[in-house]
């Protein structure tokens, strides 16, 4: 369907492609959307300062951190939200669920971290640095500075159970099909603008004080944002999703009352394990975390040997909230014209492939830096080290643009054709433990390779190797979920998201989203 179509002209067609009336429905998601990804890069950047810049830690600490600690919160999350779902309406469960954060932020910032040098074993994990293999170093610190282990793992949750869990699936329910294509597009386009502007705020707020009280000045920003959230989402539940047109998109409220049936998260990974159509979403999911987490470690590991301090390490990952903002913005506004033209399939393989030209950039580098050192000084006067600190930030700027403008977008596009219930489950089971999935494995990967090689850089070319893998697997379940999404669209809903092709020998794909609707 072409803009001229819609009733837009060119100018309102690329910067507002909204209805007069959809507007009292997308100015309050694009505003918690907003606040939500706000707190999201503060958190980001603030829980890689904490657990990398600490006494006796470094890099080597995140990815036994994702195994040993992310991935079983992520599930026992995942447990207390299908929990929750079963008993309580969705509106209760988003302010449940944002609250628990909240607190523990709170938490943390005014008891835990001031009180850190009583509450961590040090001179038990000095001990244990003494009588374990060197490659465990990562292990030891994860124990030692254990309060920054937890601030660590919730603040990663709050991207993954915040944002893509209440925040995606709340957008999922009150979106039809046929708005997604304009609807997700301006969401990217906030989502995006929120991490530059964060980035520059925390460096604004926090300049001109030590770490210490960067910190409260940070998380109490982050409660506020947090609180004003649920202010709007209560708004937006009592005055428009309460209008008869909406009551068929946001059901949650009346299943409950309603008594129906519902799926245990155990049924909830049943479902998803049965339905080819899921499988590849979670592929997906598993491998942009994957690969994404295999790169960072790396990166990062250079990094603290530029940046050891916490604020200085902090002012950078603000600064890099910055570029990747704006690149996101511009390819959010792209983003519908993308879709119309190119699109779901072809819209959605620009992300892996943008991630292995940029990652085998980053990995050149890495194994020839020795061999660059006479030109890199000749050219920049500057260091290996830094110049490789830049591949890699550049390489994680261009990831994280492509998360926020095309990734995120046409993941949740693949969810919206699915029935409630499977949308509310399966999601859950989907961003809540799929994506620590992809995460802790790449971890695992990491822990494997530093007990043979020691080091993180030591373990890059092995690293590069399985990232172009898992890209490959990654492109190919593009493809086969882009066939089974056109399938299980109607002609209609095709045109609006640009699949101009038809493909009804899905049969199977058709039965299983009957399954997943009954």
């Amino acid at each position: 369907m072409s803009f001229s179509e819609t009733g837009f002209n060119k100018w309102r067609a690329f910067f507002w492609p909204i209805h007069r009336d959809e507007t009292i429905k997308i100015v309050p998601m694009m505003m918690m959307l907003f606040f939500i990804c706000f707190n999201y890069t503060i958190l980001r950047n603030v829980k890689d300062t904490v657990v990398v810049t600490a006494q006796h830690s470094g890099a080597e600490v995140i990815p036994f951190i994702k195994v040993w600690a992310l991935l079983p919160m992520a599930v026992l999350l995942t447990v207390i939200f299908s929990k929750l779902s079963n008993r309580f309406s969705q509106e209760k469960v988003f302010y449940i669920m944002i609250t628990g954060f909240l607190i523990f932020f709170g938490l943390f910032t005014f008891v835990f971290y001031p009180l850190q040098d009583i509450l961590h074993p040090n001179q038990l994990s000095d001990y244990l640095e003494t009588v374990l293999p060197s490659g465990l170093k990562g292990l030891i610190a994860m124990f030692r500075n254990w309060t920054f282990t937890i601030f660590y793992v919730m603040s990663e949750l709050w991207g993954s159970i915040i944002l893509s869990v209440l925040f995606w699936g709340f957008a999922n329910e009150i979106t039809k099909i046929t708005e997604a294509r304009r609807f997700y597009g301006m969401l990217g386009v906030i989502a995006s603008t929120s991490g530059s502007v964060a980035g520059l705020t925390a460096n604004f707020i926090t300049e001109g004080h030590n770490w210490e009280q960067s910190l409260n000045i940070l998380v109490s920003a982050i409660i506020c944002c947090g609180c004003i959230t649920m202010v709007i989402f209560r708004w937006m539940n009592k005055k428009v999703l309460n209008n008869p047109n909406y009551k068929d998109l946001h059901q949650s409220n009346y299943d409950a009352k309603e008594g129906k049936q519902k799926l245990s998260i155990r049924e909830s990974f049943s479902f998803l394990s049965n339905s080819k159509y899921l499988i590849c979403i979670a592929a997906i999911v598993v491998s942009y975390n994957l690969v994404i987490n295999l790169v960072e470690i790396v990166w990062k590991d250079q990094l603290r040997q530029v940046y050891s301090s916490p604020m200085a390490y902090n002012t950078y990952m603000n600064n890099m909230a910055v570029p990747v903002g704006i690149i996101a913005t511009l390819a959010s506004l792209f983003m519908p014209k993308l879709m119309s033209r190119f699109g779901w399939t072809r819209t959605a393989l620009i992300t892996p492939v943008i991630m292995l030209i940029t990652s085998c950039g980053f990995f050149a580098f890495m194994l020839f830096r020795y061999d660059l050192t006479g030109p890199v000084l000749a050219l920049t006067g500057t260091t290996p080290l830094v110049i490789a600190v830049f591949f890699g930030a550049s390489q994680v700027c261009m990831s994280k643009a492509c998360k926020f403008s095309v990734f995120d977008a046409t993941k949740e596009m693949a969810f919206i054709p699915l029935g409630h219930e499977c949308k509310l489950k399966g999601k859950a089971a989907i961003d809540g433990v799929g994506s620590r999935l992809g995460k802790s494995g790449g971890s695992i990967i990491h822990q494997t390779l530093l007990i043979f090689f020691t080091t993180v850089s030591s373990s890059a070319p092995y690293v590069a190797v399985i990232i172009i893998a898992v890209i490959a697997g990654w492109s190919v379940a593009v493809r086969s979920l882009g066939k089974q999404f056109k399938a299980i669209v109607g002609e209609k809903d095709r045109e609006e998201i640009g699949e101009l092709e038809v493909n009804l020998d899905s049969t199977a794909t058709s039965t299983s989203l009957q399954k997943a609707n009954s």
